[in-house]
């Protein structure tokens, strides 16, 4: 059968959508591999699934898939590429909708053009949350990887797991090389996104992230969202915060613990098409 999808990016993170809310979508991971992979297959970095609600308390289900085929709880710049996808087939004329993940309810709004803010929640910042492997809650751990060098790293969940790294200068970064060792660590149990955070100012900050079950991006919402956390716990970041990614700029906005993070960034609709699909 053909399976029929939109293309679309959020500076540079690329994702295949999937409209399930008629019905249902029950991928393999194989096949999950093979409509992400950029020369036998569409190309993306996940595949995004809008479904309809499970709970009246929502709009939408939006499940989400990495390139190896995992599900995981979130994505921020899909998140963003989600709300407009909505919006530009029909499923809904709302200015702001709400969509339940595998682990939160995210409100999406659009702002204006092809920009859209996405209320992200509030971090989690205990380490069970994340989860991650700590005798108590710190604004900065010790990793020690496993050749002998400790390494400083905040821990947040925005929904996934976040290391954030600040560096020097993200494009001298061993940011493949680095991320793999910390995903590795055991202190991670699900594994954990790693992102590099190079400070220019206060207001201004440049990221680099390795993600779960894909590898470098050219974006991660949610990694940026981490970084600002991080930055605003370690007193060296404002309330509002550009990110500049490798695909484009996000705008992070977090006013403090127990308070939602604001992410504010571009969406966009690249192609739309149909691939083989076996029943």
């Amino acid at each position: 059968m053909k399976l029929h999808f939109t293309k679309m990016h959020g500076a540079g993170n690329d994702f295949v959508v999937i409209d399930a809310t008629r019905s249902r979508f029950a991928p393999t991971p194989a096949l999950l591999e093979r409509l992400s992979d950029r020369r036998f297959g569409v190309g993306c970095d996940q595949i995004l699934v809008v479904e309809a609600p499970s709970a009246p308390d929502v709009d939408f289900d939006y499940r989400i898939f990495n390139a190896d085929g995992s599900e995981v709880g979130q994505c921020g710049n899909g998140s963003r590429a989600l709300a407009r996808f909505v919006r530009e087939h029909g499923l809904s004329d709302k200015a702001a909708i709400r969509v339940r993940t595998q682990t939160s309810v995210l409100e999406l709004r659009h702002v204006d053009g092809n920009r859209y803010r996405v209320d992200m929640g509030a971090p989690r910042l205990d380490p069970a949350d994340v989860p991650f492997d700590a005798a108590a809650r710190a604004e900065r751990y010790t990793l020690t990887l496993a050749h002998g060098e400790p390494l400083e790293i905040g821990v947040v969940s925005m929904g996934n797991p976040h290391a954030v790294i600040v560096v020097a200068d993200v494009d001298t970064a061993p940011v493949a090389a680095l991320g793999e060792a910390v995903q590795r660590h055991p202190a991670f149990a699900q594994s954990v996104n790693v992102g590099f955070l190079q400070i220019v100012d206060r207001t201004h900050v440049r990221l680099r992230v390795y993600e779960r079950g894909v590898g470098e991006t050219l974006a991660c919402g949610t990694g940026a969202c981490a970084a600002v956390v991080v930055g605003r716990l370690w007193g060296q970041l404002d309330e509002r915060v550009d990110v500049q990614v490798r695909g484009g700029e996000l705008t992070i906005e977090w006013s403090g613990e127990g308070q939602p993070v604001l992410m504010t960034g571009p969406a966009e609709t690249v192609f739309e098409g149909e691939i083989e699909w076996p029943k």
